[in-house]
C-alpha cells in the first residue's frame, strides 16, 4: 500500500493531568476523521466539559467548514458521557442518531459533527499518537503498546504464543517479533491448517534424499529453514498429536531429525505460534498435548480485535481507498458506519467490504464512496442459519422437575442482568431515534436485530414505547 501524504497524520498530543498515575486510563475525545482524511486530535476530559467546534474558543478545534464555531459540548462524569448539541447548523450525531439537546450514555462509540468523526475513549493511558501504516495493517496506539513488549518477551523465552481472532494481525505480530528480536535472520511463516497431513512431517522437519519413493532430493524443512531467525506457526492447534510430539522433541533438544535420517541438525530459532482457539481448552479436550502447551503456551500475547481499536478504523479506510485509486474519497458517514459495526472478520473483512464498496461507487461514475455502497450486513455479526425444516410433529418430552440453579449459575445470571441493565439507556435512546423500528435501532447499536429483540424481551421494553 502506498504511503499516505503527511496531511493524513495530523496529531495533537494528549494533555494529561499533572501528578496523575501515568498508567491510569484517561477519558478522552479523539477526532479521527476531519477535512476528508484521517486525523488524530486527542483531548483529555477533565472535570470541565470539553467544547468542540471550529472557533478559536473551542477546546478541540476542527478545521471543518461544516462544523459550527461552538458545535457541541462533551463531558464524562466517571460513569456516563454527557453530549450536548449547542444549536449547530449541521447537527450532532451519536452512534448514528441525530442528537436533540443533551444525551447521557454509558459508552457511546462514535460522535459525528458535520463532516468530522470523533471517538470517545475511556480506557487508554498516556499519550495517543497517530497510527502507522504497514501495508493493509494499521498499528495504532493499542497495538503499538502490545508490540512494545515483544523484544523483552523474546529475551526471557525462546517461544511466544499469540492469540487473537481471525484477521486481527497475528502474522503482523510475528513479523514485529522478527524485526525486534532477530532482524538479521530469516522469517518463515507456516499456516499449519493448510499443510496436507500426509506431507506435514516432511515439510516441517525435512526429508533425506531417498528416504521414500519419490524423495529424489533432500529437503531441509521449515524448522531448519528458520535457523537463526523466527519460525511462525499459525493455527498450530491443527497439527496432529504425533507431529506435536515430534515438534516438542525438536524444541527441547534444539535439533531436527529429517524423515529417513538418523542424525540430527542443530537449530537455533525464535518460535512464534498463533491460534484463534484457546490452547488450554484444547488441552482439556485432548486435542493438544499438555507437555507441548507448557513448552510454548507462555508467554502469551493477546491481540485486540478491530472493534476494540475504533480509533484505527479511519486510517485503514483511507489506506485501502488510496491503494485502489488515489482519486477515491470517503463520505464521513461511511467512516461513522464502519466504526459502529463489530467487524467479526476484523481487518480481512473490512478490507474486502471496502473494496466492494469502492467498486460500486466507480461503477456509478463516482469518486466518493457513500453509505449506500456499503452492504447492510457488512461488518455485522453472522446470524445463525436456520435448521432444515422438519415437517414431522415433534414428540413432546416427558415432564420433569426443573433443576435449581447453582450459586455459580445464579451469580452469572445476576452479572448478565446487571450488564444488560447498563445498556438500557442506549437501547431506549436508539429506539426513540429510530421511531420504534427494531432493525434501524439494531443497526445503530451495532448488533443483529434478533439479539436486540432478545434484549427487549429481557428488559421488558416495548419497541413502540421505549419510555
Amino acid at each position: 500500500m502506498p504511503a499516505m501524504p503527511p496531511a493524513h497524520a495530523s496529531t495533537v498530543p494528549s494533555r494529561g493531568r499533572r501528578g496523575d498515575d501515568p498508567t491510569a486510563p484517561i477519558p478522552r475525545l479523539v477526532a479521527v476523521w476531519s477535512g476528508g482524511r484521517p486525523v488524530c486530535i486527542d483531548r483529555p476530559l477533565t472535570d470541565d466539559p470539553l467544547l468542540v467546534g471550529r472557533g478559536d474558543e473551542a477546546d478541540l478545534v476542527l478545521a471543518d467548514t461544516s462544523v459550527s464555531r461552538a458545535h457541541a459540548r462533551v463531558h464524562f462524569d466517571g460513569a456516563c458521557w454527557h453530549i450536548t448539541d449547542l444549536g449547530s447548523r449541521n447537527g450532532t450525531y451519536v452512534d448514528g442518531q441525530r442528537l436533540r439537546g443533551e444525551l447521557l450514555l454509558p459508552a457511546p462509540r462514535v460522535i459525528r459533527l458535520g463532516d468530522s468523526v470523533l471517538v470517545p475513549l475511556a480506557d487508554l493511558a498516556g499519550e495517543l499518537a497517530a497510527p502507522e501504516l504497514h501495508g493493509p495493517h494499521v498499528i495504532g496506539e493499542r497495538l503499538r503498546r502490545v508490540f512494545a513488549a515483544l523484544a523483552g518477551l523474546a529475551e526471557v523465552s525462546p517461544s511466544l504464543y499469540v492469540r487473537g481472532e481471525s484477521g486481527s494481525g497475528k502474522e503482523l505480530a510475528a513479523r514485529e517479533l522478527h524485526r525486534r528480536a532477530r532482524p538479521h535472520g530469516p522469517f518463515v511463516a507456516v499456516n499449519c491448517a493448510a499443510i496436507p497431513e500426509s506431507l506435514a512431517e516432511a515439510l516441517l522437519f525435512g526429508v533425506r534424499r531417498g528416504a521414500f519413493s519419490g524423495a529424489v532430493e533432500a529437503s531441509e524443512g521449515y524448522l531448519r529453514a528458520a535457523h537463526g531467525g523466527v519460525l511462525f506457526l499459525d493455527e498450530i492447534g491443527e497439527l496432529s498429536l504425533a507431529l506435536q510430539a515430534k515438534l516438542l522433541r525438536a524444541l527441547e533438544t534444539r535439533s531436527v531429525v529429517a524423515v529417513g535420517d538418523t542424525r540430527g541438525h542443530t537449530i537455533d530459532l525464535q518460535l512464534c505460534v498463533a491460534t484463534h482457539h484457546d490452547l488450554r481448552a484444547m488441552v482439556g479436550s485432548g486435542r493438544f498435548r499438555e507437555d507441548l502447551y507448557y513448552r510454548i503456551g507462555r508467554p502469551m500475547l493477546e491481540l485486540p480485535p478491530l472493534r476494540a481499536r475504533r480509533e484505527d478504523l479511519p486510517w485503514v479506510i483511507a489506506g485501502v481507498l488510496a491503494d485502489l485509486d488515489p482519486a477515491l474519497r470517503c463520505d464521513p458517514c461511511v467512516v461513522e458506519a464502519c466504526v459502529l459495526r463489530p467487524w467479526p472478520g476484523n481487518l480481512r473483512e473490512l478490507v474486502t467490504e471496502l473494496r466492494v464498496a469502492a467498486q460500486r461507487a466507480r461503477q456509478d461514475g463516482r469518486t466518493c464512496v457513500e453509505p449506500r455502497d456499503l452492504a447492510d450486513d457488512a461488518g455485522m455479526t453472522l446470524a445463525a442459519q436456520p435448521a432444515t425444516r422438519d415437517t414431522t410433529p415433534p414428540t413432546p418430552p416427558p415432564p420433569r422437575e426443573p433443576t435449581p440453579a447453582s450459586p455459580g449459575q445464579r451469580r452469572q445470571t445476576e452479572a448478565r442482568d446487571a450488564e444488560l441493565a447498563t445498556r438500557r439507556p442506549a437501547i431506549e435512546a436508539a429506539l426513540r431515534a429510530a421511531g420504534g423500528k427494531v432493525s434501524v435501532a439494531a443497526r445503530a447499536l451495532g448488533v443483529h436485530r434478533t439479539q436486540l429483540r432478545r434484549w427487549l424481551a429481557h428488559l421488558e421494553i416495548d419497541p413502540a414505547d421505549p419510555a
